[in-house]
């Protein structure tokens, strides 16, 4: 009797864990292309619609069509999808496919039919050259809870997504323009979802930041939004944007047997490519260069075409300056350790060789050589204090490299912002250092085992459920972020009100010079003020000298 109760138990578990792994799909949903069907999670979390075309591709580096109609009912299933890319930089296997303009929705399990819920759209980073919207990193959980939509895009990166030769057939920012269908497409779509078309906040890290920002910038994306969330990227940085755009291109069909800097005739063998070339023939890093070099396929400064949208016509410095762009509420941010994910990337035999000659970033133009060793020798003293590139001075190196390339542009944006702005801009600074810290401990180096603070990426794990791997107890903070990041998709204010889990008031930086302020997310949140470090003055006095004042071809 004992042995057929306990039979009866597992049973029933049994029965339980099985029903975890049998797909419970939803009731069709009509949209621009034809109806689709998505699934209910397996945990019961929320819906999820998988895979779903939003753009096509119709020729190589150009801007994107409308999604294609089809017949019957699309199985929203897929999540394996990602635009082409290498494994690895450096490796010879891609993965990902030319067809791949597809978004990933997902909405609360209980979703009210009387209702509208506010829409989240997140651009991935990856420098422009890899990551895609697969909920693997990206998963919804955390969000969804809170009563939100969320659409997670793909988009066309590398030599596909921002080849810029200044033609028609190759104008630059397809990658971009991608992204502008996406969200051209949650406004035509979202609604059938429950989603709120006039409550729409876009929101990426690292690359997808940039992205966030140049859309703030781009008249192509006016009233496609109406909040946006920065986290670790500015349009201000070095890295993205081309600067000489066409001799990249020259670069890589140098490595692929052309030797010619005419656009012309780089579009047409660059477009005789296989995928496959473009993307595992890599440009040859310079010797003494940082890692974050080898990103050079980026948006770039459009030349005007009759027929052809632009993107983007002026640098984004001298749009924000202008005040020419967006007006809507802000969060911008950034980790207390942004440097710290770079070295760990950063191979020995390259990390050791670093020339800060070589090294400074690309969107200065310094007249004379005698000028750029100058501000060289003062930048290396300045992070170096005399001592060379070594395994014992690597967190020299990785404030060298968070400040130059991610803390100072940030801050340089927000100033700017602000002071152009008649919509309130929060800052953050994230320095919590818990479990789900994952980027900080992949391939952390020894030197840095012990090391307080957050580096590049590590928010996006209080954020975002991942599928293999547990909230490690981390319940309290992936509270507090995904309760404020939502509380500012609904309302405009990531802390309307205090409360015990919010305690402090998070108020939006003041165009009052002294009187800026920023929330700092740790164990306990607390106001504090912007930074007004020595190296961020000398980069502030170097950029108002030597700004490249253009990205024009």
């Amino acid at each position: 009797m004992l042995s057929l109760k306990w039979s009866n138990k597992w049973l029933v578990l049994w029965s339980l864990w099985a029903a975890r792994l049998v797909r419970q799909p939803t009731p069709a949903v009509r949209v621009s292309g034809g109806w689709l069907r998505g699934t209910v999670a397996p945990a019961g979390t929320h819906v999820q619609y998988l895979g779903v075309p939003y753009a096509t591709v119709p020729n190589r580096f150009q801007s994107p069509d409308p999604e294609v109609a089809w017949k019957g009912v699309f199985e929203a299933v897929d999540d394996n999808i990602r635009c082409i890319q290498s494994v690895r930089v450096g490796s010879s296997i891609t993965m990902g496919r030319e067809e791949c303009l597809r978004l990933n929705i997902y909405t609360p399990i209980d979703i009210s039919p009387n209702k509208y819920y506010p829409v989240m759209v997140y651009f991935h980073g990856g420098g422009f050259m890899s990551g895609s919207n697969s909920q693997a990193l990206y998963g919804p959980t955390y969000l969804t809870d809170k009563d939100v939509i969320l659409v997670t895009v793909n988009y066309r990166l590398n030599i596909q997504g921002f080849l810029c030769l200044g033609i028609k057939e190759a104008p630059g920012n397809a990658g971009l323009k991608d992204q502008v269908s996406a969200l051209k497409w949650v406004q035509r779509n979202i609604k059938a979802f429950g989603g709120d078309v006039d409550n729409v906040t876009i929101f990426g890290e690292s690359a997808g930041a940039v992205s966030v920002s140049y859309h703030v910038i781009s008249p192509m994306s006016r009233g496609l939004f109406h909040k946006a969330i920065m986290q670790s990227g500015s349009p201000l940085a070095s890295w993205a944007l081309q600067h000489d755009p066409v001799y990249v291109a020259s670069q890589k069909a140098k490595i692929l047997g052309l030797k010619s800097t005419d656009p012309r005739e780089l579009y047409d063998f660059l477009y005789r490519q296989s995928d496959a070339d473009l993307i595992t023939k890599i440009v040859p890093r310079d010797e003494g260069n940082t890692i974050i070099s080898q990103l050079i396929f980026l948006p770039c400064v459009e030349e005007k075409f009759d027929g052809v949208e632009p993107f983007l016509t002026a640098t984004p410095f001298s749009l924000l300056s202008k005040g020419n762009f967006t007006k809507v509420p802000m969060i911008i941010g950034l980790n207390s350790e942004e440097g710290l994910f770079f070295v760990n990337m950063e191979d020995n035999h390259f990390i050791s060789r670093i020339d800060f000659n070589i090294s400074l970033p690309k969107n200065l133009d310094l007249p004379t050589n005698d000028e750029r060793i100058k501000v060289a020798r003062e930048i290396e003293s300045m992070y170096m204090e005399g001592k060379k590139v070594s395994s014992e001075t690597f967190y020299n190196y990785s404030k060298f490299l968070g400040e130059t390339f991610i803390e100072y542009p940030i801050y340089e944006e927000i100033d700017i912002v602000v002071q152009n702005n008649d919509k309130p801009v929060y800052s953050y600074l994230f320095n919590y250092d818990g479990w789900r810290n994952i980027p900080k401990r992949i391939h952390q180096r020894k030197e840095f085992k012990n090391l307080p603070g957050a580096t590049h990426a590590d928010d996006l794990f209080y954020m975002f459920s991942q599928q293999l791997i547990p909230s490690l107890f981390e319940y309290d903070m992936i509270n507090k972020v995904t309760t404020m990041w939502t509380n500012f998709a609904k309302y405009g204010d990531p802390t309307p009100s205090i409360s015990e889990l919010l305690p402090v008031k998070w108020p939006p930086v003041v165009k009052e010079k002294d009187d800026q302020g920023m929330l700092y997310i740790d164990q306990k949140l607390s106001v504090t003020p912007l930074p007004r470090r020595q190296s961020l003055d000398i980069w502030k006095n170097i950029f108002s000298k030597y700004r490249r004042k253009h990205g024009t071809l």
